[in-house]
């Protein structure tokens, strides 16, 4: 099936998850989780299409745009969309409990004609206060994987009520008060912008992005903590996603806290995607794993 080309509606299933008072729902197109709501709070954006229609999508192959859309692997260019083909496949169902789900994405069902031969398992586990999100990634090919991850959960912003520059995301440790910029056509900048951070919080306002996303490479922090005026909060921490990112889009109603594992095509580089910085690779059989845990306090 080519990328450019959507399952239909029908194809699609979404899995629903409960844990004492909280509930979260998943769809195999694209394994995104749909909603996430602890009582009768909704936390998870809810997909406007006159802001930005998805929620909390899966990045992969590629986190971010490549150059001309293209994906430059062994001698040859294949089209490919910003942060990859996941988000437009169906996973299958593995398995599906009350307040579990194993979903799976391999290269012979993925919406794309790449030569890649992979597997992706995704398992998502809901209890009161957590939702906790295992990737595996493994290479089922004779060839070396390359490949990108990122998760890009997008929050409602107020959640909890106040004035939307009352909310803050607050960092574990402290992160260099520099980022890269985009380029008009989405690659990573080589200039830098500053970021207002005040020691390890960074005070949200609309207009912190109108350059676009901020973007933390090899970031020292671990978790984000994204903070209401009343102090309730949402904490996303992370294993083995070296980048992180907060984004949203001006007068839009939500933030996205999001972790990758590399990042879109640096301004100036003109390579294939087995040279492009912070790519994994993975031998034949090899297997990567990340973890995402979002935590309501």
């Amino acid at each position: 099936m080519s990328q450019l080309e959507r399952p239909s509606a029908g194809q699609n299933e979404v899995l629903c998850l409960s844990a004492g008072d909280a509930q979260a729902t998943i769809s195999l197109l694209g394994g995104e989780l749909q909603s996430w709501a602890v009582g009768d709070r909704n936390l998870l954006w809810h997909g406007d299409p006159r802001h930005w229609e998805s929620r909390a999508p899966i990045l992969f192959p590629i986190v971010g745009r490549v150059r001309d859309d293209q994906l430059r692997l062994r001698g040859k260019s294949h089209p490919i969309l910003r942060h990859g083909f996941a988000q437009h496949s169906l996973f299958e169902k593995v398995a599906h409990s009350k307040n579990a789900a194993a979903l799976r994405l391999t290269s012979s069902t993925a919406d794309t004609e790449i030569p890649l031969d992979f597997s992706l398992d995704l398992k998502v586990e809901l209890t009161p206060a957590e939702l906790r999100l295992g990737f595996v990634v493994k290479n089922t090919g004779a060839d070396v994987l390359p490949y990108a991850l990122g998760f890009h959960p997008a929050f409602l912003w107020p959640f909890d009520g106040g004035n939307l520059e009352d909310y803050s995301v607050w960092f574990d440790r402290q992160e260099v008060s520099l980022s890269p910029t985009i380029t008009p056509d989405g690659l990573v900048g080589r200039e830098l912008r500053s970021v207002p951070f005040d020691a390890t919080r960074l005070p949200l306002e609309p207009d912190l992005f109108a350059s676009g996303a901020l973007i933390f490479l090899n970031a020292a922090s671990r978790w984000m903590r994204y903070e209401a005026p009343s102090r309730r909060s949402i904490t996303m921490s992370v294993e083995n996603f070296p980048h992180l990112a907060l984004w949203t889009k001006p007068t839009a109603p939500f933030v996205s806290l999001e972790c990758w594992t590399s990042h879109g095509d640096p301004e100036d580089y003109w390579g294939d995607i087995y040279s492009k910085p912070s790519m994994i690779l993975l031998k034949p059989d090899e297997v990567g794993t990340h973890q995402v845990r979002l935590l309501w306090q």
